[in-house]
């Protein structure tokens, strides 16, 4: 498909380019106490539709937003805009779209389990389960690699990867190579000393689940997270194509008209950091369970919530604070835990309370970060805010 010249120009930075590295110190580690609030249906909101719509009318907004609320077992879809541009038809809960890096969150809860079941550690290393990677990555450990303290390079900021995918898109990487892109790289700085958001870090922890057990990433995350959960429509592929019917993603440049690039890049070239493709009703599921604790033993989710200085990328609501695999967000109506994401086309965010049993997923058929577009990723964090005060019974 003939690709937008400014999609082309963008897509060097497209595929989350994290933030500015911080030293890792250790968040605050009391937690605000999840405030009390009924969780009695009220109705669909009027005021949060309203802003979702809002949103959607911005010159350079998504052409379609869908955000899914469930408290127990009530839940509340808010839609704004179109699933295609040219259509009426309205986004739905089972609609498939790039979850982005909300796919770092799914290979946390496989490593995670696989800790549970003492066929890994976290302080277990690279130099362990992957030598034949740089001998000066050997030190780093799984626990810096699930919250990014890793000092690992990032593949996707490597000048040959994106003249690669400039020259092809849709290209077929080889997803268990993506590492040798950055492989004569040293790392960044002292593993556990700072925090960076590296796509690279997601890779090598899918490397190490395939080394450990000896089976393919893609079936560890059916056994350990698909079926256990009953996602029948989430899956990581390897081409561009998407399942029908699906959520269309655009770049949204004013004044032109948004250009679909839905399936303008190949999944293979993100694979585990952010190749997954759900739909809201999946991803509800999965983050009541993943950020409620229901994959993993207690001993090992205090080690996963044990919190250090770190945004997720894009950031989510509120002040954020990075575990393994997982992100706090610190609103001003209390927290939630989950991930954000970003893909050309796409951003997201997957979020439940410590309990698991309210939840929001929230997702935009556009492509909104710091580097950007940071006035709209303001606008869309004040309207995730307020969503997640709704979810949590206080405004």
């Amino acid at each position: 498909m003939p690709l937008p010249r400014r999609f082309l120009a963008l897509l060097a930075v497209a595929l989350l380019t994290g933030p500015v590295a911080t030293p890792a110190q250790a968040a605050e580690p009391a937690e605000p106490a999840e405030p009390a609030g009924s969780t009695r249906s009220t109705g669909h909101d009027r005021a949060l539709q309203e802003r979702l719509q809002a949103l959607v009318r911005l010159p350079d907004g998504p052409p379609g937003a869908i955000a899914v609320l469930r408290r127990g077992h009530r839940t509340e879809v808010y839609r704004a805009g179109v699933s295609e541009v040219g259509t009426d038809r309205r986004p739905q809960p089972t609609d498939h779209m790039r979850i982005a890096s909300i796919a770092k969150a799914f290979s946390g809860a496989v490593a995670l389990q696989l800790v549970d079941r003492t066929r890994l550690r976290l302080d277990d290393t690279i130099g362990q389960w992957l030598p034949g990677l740089p001998a000066d990555w050997h030190p780093v450990t799984l626990r810096q690699l699930l919250n990014h303290t890793s000092g690992l390079p990032d593949f996707t900021t490597d000048p040959e990867f994106q003249a690669l995918l400039m020259e092809d898109p849709r290209r077929h990487f080889d997803s268990r190579r993506l590492l040798d892109f950055v492989a004569d790289e040293p790392l960044l700085f002292p593993p556990g000393s700072q925090y960076l958001y590296s796509n690279s870090d997601n890779i090598a922890v899918a490397l190490i689940a395939e080394a450990v057990t000896g089976r393919p990433y893609e079936e560890l995350l059916r056994r350990t997270v698909y079926r256990p959960l009953g996602l029948r429509n989430t899956s990581l592929p390897q081409g561009f194509l998407l399942p029908e019917p699906y959520l269309h993603g655009y770049d949204v440049d004013p004044p032109n008209p948004p250009e679909d690039v839905s399936t303008a890049l190949s999944a293979s070239g993100v694979w585990a950091s952010g190749g997954i493709v759900s739909t809201p009703k999946d991803l509800t599921s999965f983050i009541r369970a993943y950020a409620g604790g229901r994959l993993i033993s207690p001993p090992t989710r205090r080690q996963q919530l044990a919190w250090i200085d770190g945004a997720s990328e894009p950031a989510g609501p509120g002040t954020n604070a990075a575990g393994l695999a997982i992100f706090r967000y610190t609103t001003r109506c209390g927290v939630v835990y989950g991930h954000t994401g970003n893909f050309p086309g796409y951003t997201q965010l997957a979020a439940a309370t410590p309990d698991g049993k309210r939840s929001l997923t929230f997702s935009l058929t556009t492509h909104v970060n710091k580097d950007n577009k940071p006035a709209l990723l303001a606008e869309v964090r004040s309207v995730e805010e307020d969503f997640v005060c709704a979810l949590l019974g206080s405004r």
